[in-house]
Parts: C-alpha cells; sequence; structure tokens
C-alpha cells in the first residue's frame, strides 16, 4: 500500500515517493535475504576470512543527468539490477524533510488565518468594518473612544440647554402674569377715568354742543398733505420745506417748495445753483436722491414717481446763464415711471422761452427714454455708455439735446458738452467741437397738479 502524504505535496513528488519507499523496501529485504544467506555459508564453508561481506554495491557506469547513476547489488551467487534513481535516495529524504517542514507552516499559517477570521468576525457583530484598511484598529478604537467622549459632552450640554430653557420659562411665565396683572390694572384705570370724563361730559353737554349738521358742515383738518400745492391751498406762502406722502403706502419725506413763482405750490425736483454738489453718482444715489434740499440737490426717482403717479402734473424748468439771460420751459405732461421701467420719462407738449431741448429732433429726443447713470447703461447709444461718458445720471437718448445734471462750470469751457447743458439756449449750438461751450449758472426742475389753480 503507499503511503499518504499531506495536502499541498505535488503528485509527481507523490510518485517519486512511492518509488523510493519501494527501492528502499527491496534492498533491505535483499540486505535480510543477503545476512540469511551468509549465515548458512559459514555453516556450510570454512572461509579464510569470516568477516568479510560478500555482498557488493557497484557503479555500472558514468551519472545521467538529474544524478541518475546505474547500480548493481553482487551478492553471490544472485546479481540485483538496481534502478538509476536508487543514488538519489539521500536527496529523497531532504526533500521529504523539507516539505514536512512547508506542511507545518501551512498549517500554522492556517491556524493565524483562522483566528484572523475569528476577531474580524468579532469585530463585525461589534461594529463596523471600514473595508480596504490594513492597519490594526487601534486608531479606529482611539476615534471611536473620542467621538463617545464628544457625544457624552454633547449630550451633557443639552441637558444643560434643557435646564436652562425650563428655568427661563418659568421667569418668562413669571414675568408674562404680571405683565398681564399689571396692564389689567392700568386698562381699568383708563376706562374708569375715561367713564367719568364722559359723564361729567354728558352732564355739560346740552345745547351748546354742535349739531351733526354743523359738524358736517365745519371744515375738516388735513393731516397729510401729498405735495406743495395742498400746503399752499392751507395758506402755506413760504418757500422753504415741507414734508409731503403721494402715496399713503409709502413713507412720507421732506420736499423743497416754491411757493412764489407763477404761483406758486411748485415741489422741486432739481436745483443747480454753484456747484457745491457733484452730479456725477451711482444709480443708487440717484434711486434715493442726495443732497441739501435748501442748496443744491436731486430729490430721488423714487420720490420723483410717487410724486407724479399721484396727481397729472405739468413740469417748469428755469435756466439763468453767466451773462443774467434768465429762460424758462413748461410741459403740460410730466411722468417718471418706477424702478422696474427704469424710470422711463414721459413729458407732453411744449411751451415756454427757453426751446424745447428734451424733443430736439428725432435723433435727440429725451420724451420715453429710460434713466442712464454711469454705472448703469440704459441709454440708446450702441457704443458706450452715455452716463459714463457725460458724467451724469439722465434720461439720455443717442445721446442728448439737453442733460441739467451735466458738470457745474464757474465759467465757458471747451471739449465735450459734459456741463449742464440745454440745447435750444441762443448760441448753444454755434459752439463747435474745440471752441469754448456756454455754461449756466442756475438750473431748477419743479412740478405742480396740473389742476391747480393758485
Amino acid at each position: 500500500m503507499l503511503p499518504h502524504f499531506p495536502a499541498g505535496v505535488s503528485a509527481t513528488t507523490e510518485m517519486k515517493l512511492a518509488t523510493w519507499c519501494w527501492l528502499s523496501s527491496a534492498v533491505l529485504a535483499a540486505y535480510s535475504f543477503l545476512v540469511a544467506a551468509n549465515n548458512e555459508t559459514e555453516e556450510i564453508k570454512d572461509e579464510p576470512d569470516k568477516h568479510a561481506c560478500p555482498v557488493r554495491l557497484e557503479s555500472r557506469g558514468k551519472c545521467g543527468e538529474g544524478g541518475e547513476c546505474p547500480y548493481q547489488v553482487n551478492l553471490p551467487p544472485l546479481t540485483i539490477q538496481l534502478p538509476k534513481q536508487f543514488g538519489r535516495i539521500e536527496e529523497v529524504f531532504k526533500e521529504v524533510q523539507n516539505l514536512k517542514e512547508i506542511v507545518n507552516n501551512l498549517k500554522k499559517c492556517c491556524q493565524d488565518c483562522k483566528l484572523q477570521a475569528d476577531d474580524n468576525r468579532d469585530q463585525g457583530t461589534n461594529g463596523v468594518l471600514v473595508p480596504g484598511t490594513g492597519v490594526s484598529g487601534g486608531a479606529d478604537e482611539n476615534k471611536v473612544t473620542e467621538l463617545e467622549d464628544e457625544v457624552n459632552k454633547l449630550s451633557s450640554d443639552l441637558k444643560n440647554a434643557k435646564k436652562d430653557i425650563d428655568v427661563l420659562q418659568g421667569h418668562l411665565e413669571k414675568l408674562n402674569l404680571v405683565n398681564m396683572n399689571n396692564i389689567e390694572n392700568y386698562v381699568d384705570s383708563k376706562v374708569a377715568n375715561l367713564t367719568s370724563v364722559v359723564n361729567n361730559l354728558d352732564g355739560k353737554c346740552s345745547s351748546k354742543c354742535p349739531s351733526q349738521e354743523q359738524i358736517r358742515s365745519s371744515p375738516v383738518q388735513q393731516l397729510i398733505y401729498k405735495d406743495c400745492s395742498e400746503y399752499y391751498k392751507i395758506g402755506k406762502r413760504s418757500s422753504e420745506t415741507y414734508r409731503v406722502t403721494p402715496d399713503p403706502k409709502n413713507s412720507s419725506f421732506e420736499v423743497y417748495c416754491d411757493m412764489e413763482t407763477m404761483g406758486g405750490g411748485w415741489t422741486v425736483l432739481q436745483v443747480r445753483l454753484d456747484g457745491s454738489i457733484n452730479f456725477t453718482k451711482t444709480w443708487q444715489d440717484y434711486k434715493v436722491g442726495f443732497g441739501n434740499l435748501r442748496r443744491e440737490f436731486w430729490l430721488g426717482n423714487d420720490k420723483i414717481h410717487l410724486l407724479t403717479k399721484s396727481k397729472e402734473m405739468i413740469l417748469r424748468i428755469d435756466l439763468e446763464d453767466f451773462n443774467g439771460v434768465k429762460l424758462y420751459a413748461l410741459y403740460d405732461h410730466f411722468y417718471v415711471a418706477n424702478e422696474f421701467l427704469k424710470y422711463r420719462l414721459h413729458i407732453g407738449n411744449y411751451n415756454g422761452t427757453a426751446g424745447d431741448a428734451l424733443r430736439f429732433n428725432k435723433h435727440h429726443n429725451h420724451d420715453m427714454k429710460f434713466f442712464t447713470t454711469p454705472d448703469r447703461d440704459n441709454d440708446r447709444y450702441p457704443s458706450g455708455n452715455c452716463g459714463l461718458y457725460y458724467s451724469s445720471g439722465w434720461w439720455f437718448d443717442a445721446c442728448l439735446s439737453a442733460n441739467l445734471n451735466g458738470k457745474y462750470y464757474h465759467q465757458k469751457y471747451k471739449g465735450v458738452h459734459n456741463g449742464i447743458f440745454w440745447g435750444t439756449w441762443p448760441g448753444m449750438n454755434k459752439a463747435q467741437l474745440g471752441h469754448y461751450k456756454s455754461s449756466f449758472k442756475e438750473a431748477k426742475m419743479m412740478i405742480r397738479p396740473k389742476q391747480f389753480k393758485p
């Protein structure tokens, strides 16, 4: 029967081992046979050397490849031819020893793998395994410990916060109770006082009290004024600042009222007087307004929109140059849209002495144009921003025939028409590029209701 070898030993190696085992058995059997024969020979023959061994192991030729050498055993009178592999018995024994060590190492590795698998199984049941990590679990355990400490700390803070909330809620309930009691007492006292006053008035009020007809016919004191014309109606004749509320849904604001020009009642939108205010401003500045209402200012596009929306307004523009020439332009309709519509300008028919510069020609017509500032280009000039080029905010076309928000020059100037400009002013169009341009000493824009009668 062939011996059984452990798993992992190749089939070739198994056959070699089986062959060598068979050969070993044959040699041992032959040796036993030789010993028995020798004993019989000693009994039969009287040899001169009793200790000489008649068995001889002889080589029968050169060794071949792989260390295979031919051997034979001479056992007189018997000769046994041994296989060539007989010379590798010692090598086979060494290989068997190595295989035993390999098998032992494999057994040890299997035991280690089993222990590692058991550890991983335990970790899988107690926590989450992170795939792809080949390091020990010490860092993970430290991290888990830190997270647990942080969770415990947060839990403690949460408990403390809940306690604080409960305490504060208790204080708040006490305060609410105290405040409600105080309010009830206060209301009760006021009601009692009012009841007493009403009773006294009932006792005094008889024939001296006005009748319902008298109350209806008496003038009602007006509390909200939409524009300067309504202050004029109640007898205000002084040109100064007043507070107006053109739209009750929006806040009131102060305006400057001109109570002298053309009968008065004018709400002033803009004044250029001495150059104390720089009109090179942003969209936001023109939106909310800037300057000093008693000197130079721009009222603000939002406010102008509310004023022109509340009533149908007319526009008056007063101009004066440094030669003392005073002219005006009057438009029978003036309206400015809201910011969503970019404060679009609407003007009516012209009348006056300064000329209709707002509708100079079809290429320079400011009617129905959007408002443009140096930082917000809404004009019709395709190659740039008129507001940036002329350093102001205005209802530019492509670009202008009028601009009352231009730079304030104290005398005539050269270059671009970036000063206060009114294209129909006498002699204004004669100035060519490179020559001196006329400048204005004063400019004023103001509105009042179309139906107003001074």
